[in-house]
């Protein structure tokens, strides 16, 4: 019988260096590993990587880095990838296989689920250990995001969860850690692709990406229009930050989808998030949660919000944000002279 064991990661390289996603996933893997009395293990696939980037995998929790080079996988495609994982799964036989929820993660994850046979719950906000049968709990939101539910697959394995980008912050490095770095030699078909990568394009807007914005002022249905938010887009450019939105104001076409926190958008973990007008469903509040410090300004003072906040400010906010606006640029000023 096949013993299946170890906690795996997929680790992301992203021009030639580790995404920080692949430190968060070993932040979710590292509790799983320990509760379950097991190696803890990440998977890179890449070209070439510098061995002081597979050396900090250890240091932020792996005890084992399983590394496959090849000039064919310097870039992610999911054909190549793909192959290349479901390899690696049916020699080493993982108990559990946990990826980004990235482009990447969401491509090929489900690839390798079905050509293994394994069951897939993506977009996890919880994964957990039963301690009577060793299974793991899968927690995400479902019908809308009314209720969360808690999935298992007991009959096959790996075991496969996919959990959003900055849903859980990297532990931090441990340079005495020890751990093993293993080269796989792969069958060398198991790269080619059908498909070539021409080029890249990256995104030319000015503005900064929420995700990767250390403050994010954003704003929800207590808006009311398109026009109003540029109240928002001055607070958050006195404050060196960019403007998000919830749901309910793209769907209005207030603000365009880049711009959504939240479950069908972005999952985010600035250092402060301002929450101006927004209720705080459960959609939203899973992908702002992690954020360092929550400020919210609402004027239902039983608003979900509220609940989640660091500071809460029940008030108008077309009245607080430009006061707050301006007591900011009074301190830059007082602050400059």
């Amino acid at each position: 019988m096949t013993e299946w064991k170890d906690i795996w990661t997929l680790a992301e390289v992203k021009h030639g260096h580790l995404h920080s996603v692949s430190y968060e996933l070993l932040a979710w893997g590292r509790g799983l590993a320990n509760d379950r009395g097991c190696k803890l293990c990440s998977v890179v696939l890449a070209d070439t990587l510098g061995e002081g980037e597979l050396e900090s995998l250890i240091a932020h929790g792996a005890d084992v880095v399983y590394l496959v080079r090849h000039p064919q996988l310097a870039h992610f495609i999911a054909e190549s990838h793909a192959r290349v994982i479901k390899h690696l799964v049916q020699t080493y036989h993982p108990e559990v296989f946990i990826a980004a929820a990235t482009t990447t993660g969401r491509t090929v994850m489900p690839y390798v689920a079905i050509q293994t046979h394994a069951g897939l719950t993506a977009d996890c906000t919880g994964l957990s250990i039963d301690p009577e049968t060793g299974n793991l709990h899968q927690t995400r939101p479902a019908i809308g995001g009314n209720i969360m539910a808690t999935i298992k697959t007991p009959d096959a394995r790996p075991q496969m969860s996919t959990v959003r980008p900055k849903s859980a912050r990297p532990l931090p490095a441990d340079a005495s850690r020890t751990g093993e770095i293993i080269e796989v030699n792969i069958p060398a078909d198991l790269c080619a692709a059908r498909m070539t990568l021409e080029r890249f394009i990256p995104d030319q807007s000015d503005e900064l990406p929420i995700e990767d914005a250390d403050i994010v002022v954003s704003g929800g249905k207590g808006m009311q229009n398109k026009e109003n938010f540029l109240i928002l887009e001055q607070l958050a450019h006195i404050l060196g930050g960019t403007v998000g939105s919830s749901r309910a104001a793209v769907e209005q076409g207030w603000r365009p989808y880049p711009k959504q926190v939240g479950l069908s958008g972005k999952t985010i973990a600035p250092q402060l998030y301002i929450a101006c007008g927004i209720s705080g469903a459960v959609q939203h509040i899973v992908g702002m949660q992690t954020a360092e410090t929550i400020i919210a300004i609402n004027t239902d003072p039983d608003a979900q919000i509220f609940q989640v906040a660091d500071l809460g400010v029940v008030g108008d906010l077309f009245t607080m944000v430009p006061l707050i606006t301006e007591l900011v640029r009074q301190e830059k000023e007082r602050s400059a002279r």
